[in-house]
């Protein structure tokens, strides 16, 4: 199987922070507003080198979601930033009406998602966040690995036209993808092709996804790992290619197994094509404080869960 090289852990917000850096001296259109954390979405340089174009809209997310529709009118492309929960839960009916129903170009930029928000707890760790964006017709929901990505779906989503919701995390992560990369919206990427099993991830089980098929193939497991950057739109062509040749498939997310990237892959497998599926997610229930590894590593989201429930999928699939 092909081999990737962690290049240095990095975070992915970060990633964010250098593409609205280079999105600022590129594209004059884009303006940036942030929840009082600016800090956290690391974007003080777009500030510092943009200051007219940077709105701090304080602790008032509801009001940030309607400023951002509004600058859409006059031809700006926004870019909203606070954490998970708070660009999503908080402000759900504002995103519905004032941006999808009304089809804005606003970016919704999402850090601090999933469990490895880690110490902060429960009532920050939104698990339900992909489900909630992807329900609304015309939202693109994209979900990036590595700080490389990041950076390269920031500039991306600049290009399109429509509202996209951006989900990225918190913690330094392997960051192991190209640094010159194109990022397509909706074009799943196949990271090694395998015969036995396709394990689909998302964000930062991406690289854990590979660790695992490391794993597997000195147990004679061949497992093709797919990134799934664009959980909406699905590239199903992709999946479905993989899918037919391998027999079975886990799907391994930092979600709510309710309403995830792995429903969404059922979905595609229940209309097209029947076959056994395992998930690698969170089983209906909220987080706690803690690491980020500790967290991955209670709640199952690591290399050794998705090892494990390759092997059980396998003997589904005999």
């Amino acid at each position: 199987m092909k081999k990737y090289i962690d290049q240095g852990k990095k975070d992915t917000r970060s990633g964010y922070g250098a593409g609205m850096t280079e999105l600022g001296r590129s594209n004059p259109k884009v303006v940036a507003l942030c929840a009082d954390l600016v800090g956290s979405l690391k974007i003080e340089q777009f500030i510092e080198e943009n200051p007219e174009r940077f709105f701090q809209v304080g602790i008032a997310e509801a009001n940030m979601m309607g400023i951002a529709a509004g600058l859409t009118v006059g031809g700006y492309i926004p870019f909203t930033g606070t954490f998970a929960n708070f660009s999503t839960g908080r402000v759900y009916d504002q995103i519905r009406q004032s941006i999808a129903y009304s089809d804005k170009n606003v970016k919704i930029c999402a850090s601090h998602a999933g469990l490895t928000l880690g110490e902060d707890g429960a009532t920050h760790q939104i698990l339900e966040d992909i489900g909630m964006m992807k329900m609304l017709p015309g939202m693109t929901v994209i979900n990036t690995c590595d700080y490389n990505q990041t950076k390269a779906a920031t500039l991306a989503i600049a290009e399109h036209h429509g509202p996209v919701y951006l989900r990225f995390g918190r913690p330094k992560v392997p960051n192991f993808t190209a640094t010159d990369q194109q990022f397509e919206i909706g074009k799943a990427i196949v990271l090694s092709e395998g015969t036995d099993v396709t394990i689909v991830a998302t964000g930062h089980l991406v690289w854990e996804a590979l660790v695992a098929a490391e794993a597997l193939e000195t147990q004679g497991v061949s497992a093709e790992v797919i990134n799934i950057h664009t959980i909406k739109p699905l590239d199903e062509k992709a999946l479905l290619a993989s899918i037919r040749k391998t027999g079975c498939v886990v799907t391994a997310e930092e979600h709510n197994f309710l309403g995830g990237l792995g429903e969404s892959v059922s979905r595609t497998l229940t209309q097209h094509y029947p076959v056994p599926q395992e998930f690698v997610a969170v089983q209906d229930t909220f987080g706690e404080s803690g690491t980020s590894d500790q967290l991955m590593e209670k709640y199952g989201l690591n290399n050794k869960a998705i090892e494990k429930a390759v092997l059980q999928v396998l003997t589904r699939k005999k």
